[in-house]
């Protein structure tokens, strides 16, 4: 009897990678961690939000930005009045020269603690190592008077108030098609002094030249903030800028900007001799005169905020391009109601850790601020009040620097003296300051 030969069927394997892994497992476990990252990219959204969403509350409508700013809410006490219904503040003014010809000016900060508290001044010991690397960033002057003020001084740098400022916005309105600064200092001008013969900084910035008629109105021979100047009674009204500090809503003048732009933005004069300032991403650096300051370039626009912040908030609801002066209440208002691009202070004088307390300095390192396109999508950029809360962003890649690159210096210094708080001082970080690969994010 003959046997019919069996057929084998040979089933093929599924075809495994080095590590013995089926294609079909591959592809399964592929789809489990995009499914794990939809998930964390979801459970970070709704991080963020919850974190926005608790953002302390500030004066939204300017209803609470009305009236004048009491003295308990000063860090200068030489501050003489706080018009908040104008955002202009009363300070006194100084008589010197520079080769004849008569200078006015302001002094905000001092690196001597006792000299601070002396003439009401912001403590600003970081003033002192204005020199490293940069000797020309401190003028030397002269005077009979070991104390600045009490005599009339002689300045070596002079500032020409005369240009126009000019500020064209762009499609986007920030950046501009065109920006000029409305006053320029010469190569020896800097906002920061010494006395021959003395050891202490000042910022002691120049607000205006000659012995008057004063231009309060096109600002040919004034600052650009100078709203009212009275050479009798030795004081001058400065309009100020509306900021935030760890949570809080604080006040600045602002003076001398190292670049260009930042001068125009800031309704200040260009300071070139003080670009080479220590030191560039070193907010912390214990040589170091900088701390940071976040601007926003891409944050929300609208006539109040929170929500909005940012040169492009200022440019089209704080009315940037227009000229500052008392005529021009429609400016006035919009500023009084939130239209200040509300900038992120890194340091502040009262700070409960007398370690953060002591970086604060008037001159500013600036970080522009981009929002990614992801977090602009999902509505996230709105108003920020905390610096380290920005670097824990930027950590994620949600905020940048222009051109997509970390977050960083763009290597402009602002002088921008603070004086005061709006409810509570600014009392600690409200966020822990992040790390990468364990260096602290600058």
């Amino acid at each position: 009897m003959t046997r019919c030969k069996r057929s084998v069927r040979h089933v093929r394997s599924p075809p495994v990678d080095k590590s013995g892994r089926s294609i079909t497992q591959q592809v399964t476990e592929e789809k489990k961690n995009m499914l794990r990252r939809m998930i964390s990219r979801h459970v970070l959204i709704v991080v963020l939000l919850v974190g926005l969403m608790n953002t302390p509350a500030f004066a939204q409508d300017g209803e609470q930005v009305r009236g004048d700013l009491s003295a308990n809410k000063l860090t200068m006490q030489s501050v003489l009045h706080v018009d908040l219904n104008r955002n202009i503040a009363r300070v006194p003014l100084f008589k010197g020269s520079v080769g004849g010809t008569t200078v006015w000016y302001v002094i905000m900060d001092v690196s001597d603690e006792g000299l601070a508290r002396e003439l009401g001044i912001n403590f600003a010991p970081r003033l002192a190592n204005a020199t490293n690397g940069c000797p020309g960033c401190v003028q030397e002057v002269r005077s009979s008077d070991s104390v600045l003020g009490r005599a009339e001084v002689e300045f070596n740098g002079m500032i020409d108030f005369s240009p126009a400022r000019i500020y064209v916005p762009g499609p986007m309105a920030f950046p501009p098609l065109e920006a000029q600064p409305g006053a320029i200092g010469d190569r020896k001008y800097t906002d920061l002094v010494r006395i021959q013969g003395t050891t202490a900084v000042y910022n002691a910035p120049m607000v205006a030249v000659g012995e008057g008629p004063f231009d309060v109105l096109d600002h040919t021979n004034t600052n650009d903030r100078v709203m009212s100047i009275d050479t009798d009674n030795r004081t001058v009204d400065l309009l100020f800028i509306r900021a935030f500090s760890h949570g809080k809503d604080v006040f600045y003048f602002t003076f001398g900007a190292t670049s260009a732009l930042g001068a125009v933005l800031e309704r200040g004069t260009f300071v070139p001799a003080q670009g080479l300032l220590p030191f560039q991403n070193g907010s912390e650096h214990p040589d170091g005169t900088r701390s940071a300051i976040f601007a926003f370039t891409n944050g929300q626009t609208g006539p109040t905020s929170p929500p909005a912040q940012g040169l492009r908030h200022v440019v089209i609801d704080g009315l940037l391009p227009q000229e500052a002066n008392l005529l021009n209440t429609t400016l006035l208002e919009a500023l009084r109601i939130g239209g200040d691009s509300h900038n992120v202070l890194d340091s502040f004088p009262t700070l409960r850790d007398p370690r953060l307390a002591r970086l604060y300095s008037p001159m500013w390192d600036t970080r522009l601020a981009v929002w990614s396109p992801l977090a602009v999508a999902r509505g996230l950029n709105v108003a920020q009040t905390d610096a380290n809360q920005i670097r824990q962003l930027a950590v994620r890649g949600l905020v940048t620097s222009p051109g997509g690159v970390p977050l960083g210096s763009n290597n402009s210094v602002v002088n921008c003296p603070v004086f005061g708080f709006l409810n509570d001082p600014p009392n600690e970080p409200q966020a822990p300051r992040p790390r990468v690969r364990g260096r602290v994010v600058d």
